[in-house]
């Protein structure tokens, strides 16, 4: 999302005229052109409990599942990394249920989004598959573990797994200024937009008000009570994944950035204590690992699965 901003905001002075609704939708348009160009193709399948699941597949080689984090898209959040690492792997990227363009008609939790990557990678004919996912796409990869047999290598990006108390959460508002975390991640409006980029990105941008506005309404205006509740059921699966033997997880890379003020690096310390993984700690960088450092994250997730 960092090189989303910056992109629109090098674009600025030459679209002056343009409404906000024009340069969001127009970066979107590229991102998904480029991919194309590149080789990928967009897919939509049908969920077993009724909606849709949208997912962008590209590249030959060993299938590799990208899965993005909250209020992102695939393409938003991988574009980067999707073509880096489609020269290589055979890359299966998701839109998650109630972003983008996938939806289910079944309860919003942790489970549901699990339970629909499975049907995906069912879909495809996969019996193993290594697997990367950054923040909430980091709770869907841990659960996704919990099926070791299905999984030969997985990354976790900035997400704690089910080691988060109600503490952590405490301190994650204060530091957001927010009464809740569903009110820092569901944002209702522009200002709420720029209050969770300032939190994810260690570089604070200047949004104009109608960029931030329309990247509301098209990025965060859709399944709002679905949204809310993915986060208030997340304790819940916190509690659930957490019953699981953790010395029984596959192989696993945590990737960390120093100044993660979502997730902060104590909270990555303590997980790589927890299932016995090497931790990567990336300096001057924070939550949005992804769009801040792609070819380093890109070079990093090759590395830990090319050594097999």
């Amino acid at each position: 999302m960092k090189r989303f901003l910056h992109s629109l905001i090098l674009l600025l002075p030459l679209v002056f005229v343009a409404t906000g609704c024009e340069v969001v939708r127009w970066k979107t348009e590229y991102d998904q052109s480029t991919l194309k160009k590149e080789g990928f193709s967009k897919h939509q399948m049908t969920l077993q409990q009724g909606g849709k699941l949208t997912y962008w597949e590209g590249g030959k080689g060993q299938p590799l599942l990208l899965l993005h984090g909250f209020g992102g898209t695939a393409a938003a959040t991988w574009k980067a990394e999707m073509m880096q690492l489609s020269k290589k792997y055979h890359v299966i990227a998701p839109d998650l249920l109630w972003f983008g363009e996938s939806y289910s008609d079944s309860s919003a939790q942790l489970a549901t989004q699990t339970n629909a990557i499975w049907q995906l990678i069912d879909k495809l004919k996969i019996n193993n598959i290594d697997v990367v996912g950054i923040s909430y796409g980091g709770f869907i990869t841990y659960d996704m573990m919990l099926t070791p047999e299905r999984i030969n290598k997985a990354v976790i990006i900035a997400s704690p797994g089910p080691l988060f108390n109600d503490q952590d959460l405490n301190d994650l508002v204060k530091r957001a200024g927010t009464q809740s975390p569903e009110e820092l991640f569901v944002p209702n409006n522009g200002d709420g937009v720029k209050r969770l980029y300032d939190n994810v990105f260690i570089e604070k941008k200047i949004i104009p008000n109608f960029i931030a506005n329309q990247i509301y309404l098209d990025y965060f205006s859709q399944w709002k009570s679905q949204r809310t509740q993915l986060i208030k059921t997340l304790p819940n699966d916190r509690d659930r994944i957490k019953q699981y033997d953790p010395k029984k997880l596959p192989q696993t890379l945590l990737i960390w950035g120093e100044n993660d003020q979502i997730f902060p690096l104590k909270n990555g310390i303590k997980l790589s204590k927890y299932i016995q993984a090497p931790i990567i700690v990336l300096p001057k960088t924070s939550h949005g690992i992804t769009n801040e450092q792609p070819t380093v994250t890109a070079d990093l997730i090759d590395t830990f699965l090319s050594a097999r």
